[in-house]
């Protein structure tokens, strides 16, 4: 237990772990089944362009997604760059796409890179969602597109976004990149919109080591997505789109594949998790756990809490650097918005003080199947000894930096 601030690794303590627990550890299923699934690539001697464990992948995300489609691709990243640069969307250079302020970097750099200016719109103060009244009132004469974001999984409003872009006859899009899974309501994340794109980053809670999915329902759209994929060859073998490179290979679709089959148990074990850390954080003054909208079904893959200064007496880069000491190595969703990024720094004419105020306090704590309920509790206990002291621990670490 941590009663005093010297109980605190960051001052001299123990730390509370001797090896890491962190944030987006991989899930990595049987290794055995990967292994036999590897086996099986290797006798077959298919190793890429769009092998059988390509296509089995491919069947199981639709399935599981609710879609008719599934385009499995070598990251989410290029995924978006390819939605964008589809010709339904359309545009010139300069154009604009609708993006959320709280994202990962990589929803704008997909804008970016195809020419198209990426309009950086406020979230809701709770949710950290993109706030369809903004996305209305960003609409201008030059925006071919939005973008929404399942932010950690969260359902966006899809139908009124869907409602806003059908009126202004615009693409809808949505980075469903941690969503796998999850639903609106009873329906599963996938089919929104014109087309929606998952993750399956090692950090994700499917993993293909690295790579992607565009998934929709749009028949013209999955083939030219396909054709993209592979340098623009159509399905009598003649290049018909400008293409790109954005094969998923056969050992990543093993990994998929062994990922999905422990789906099931990840997701008990992470509801389980999240159950755990409300109840031992609950009478922790200022450390919030985020509360997901039970009309809608989540993986709890993030364990999302706000630190708000004043009520727990300590900055969440305090608490950050406190529990790093201990090695819990938990991250900060996301230290910046994206109009604060270097490179969108002009991408933005009015106030975002939603997000800006979400970037200030928001943490993700370390969960997932390598985190058990005794790790919580230690976890849990070490925040609960820093609020305790929060004005205390404040000024030290201010010391200590400045003595730095």
């Amino acid at each position: 237990m941590k009663h005093s601030t010297q109980d605190l690794a960051l001052f001299g303590g123990g730390p509370a772990f001797l090896e890491d627990r962190r944030v987006g550890r991989p899930n990595q299923g049987d290794r055995r089944l990967f292994l036999d699934r590897m086996n099986q690539v290797l006798d077959n001697e298919w190793l890429s362009n769009m092998g059988p464990l390509m296509h089995e992948f491919e069947a199981r995300v639709a399935k599981l997604a609710g879609v008719r489609y599934c385009v499995s691709l070598c990251n989410a990243t290029v995924a978006l760059q390819m939605l964008v640069g589809d010709r339904a969307t359309g545009g010139e250079p300069g154009d604009e796409v609708i993006v959320p302020a709280l994202t990962f970097p990589a929803t704008a750099h997909a804008v970016r890179w195809r020419g198209l200016r990426p309009v950086v719109c406020d979230v809701d103060p709770v949710t950290g969602l993109i706030d369809p009244d903004r996305v209305e009132a960003l609409i201008t004469p030059r925006t071919r597109a939005i973008i929404g974001v399942h932010l950690w999984g969260q359902a966006c409003d899809v139908r009124r976004l869907e409602k806003i872009a059908d009126t202004n006859g615009l693409r809808l899009y949505f980075d469903a990149a941690p969503a796998l899974g999850c639903t609106h309501e009873d329906t599963p994340i996938g089919g929104f919109g014109d087309a929606e794109v998952f993750s399956f980053h090692a950090t994700k809670i499917v993993n293909s080591f690295e790579g992607g999915a565009i998934v929709t329902d749009d028949d013209a759209l999955a083939a030219r997505m396909r054709a993209v994929r592979n340098f623009g060859f159509g399905a009598g073998g003649r290049v018909e789109e400008v293409g790109t490179n954005g094969k998923l290979n056969e050992a990543a679709a093993a990994m998929g594949l062994t990922s999905l089959d422990a789906l099931e148990s990840t997701v008990a074990h992470n509801r389980a998790n999240y159950e755990t850390y409300r109840a031992a954080l609950a009478a922790v003054p200022g450390v919030l756990p985020l509360e997901y909208d039970a009309r809608h079904r989540n993986t709890h893959h993030y364990m999302m809490v706000t630190v708000d200064e004043e009520a727990a007496g300590l900055h969440r880069d305090v608490l950050l650097d406190v529990l790093r000491a201990e090695n819990i190595v938990a991250q900060p969703y996301f230290p910046e918005a994206m109009h604060q990024l270097q490179p969108y720094a002009d991408e933005s004419t009015v106030p975002l003080p939603h997000a800006e105020a979400l970037c200030e306090q928001l943490l993700a704590l370390p969960t997932g199947p390598g985190v058990s309920a005794d790790d919580i509790g230690i976890i849990s206990d070490v925040v609960r000894a820093a609020v305790a002291h929060g004005p205390e621990v404040t000024a030290r670490r201010r010391t200590e930096t400045t003595a730095q």
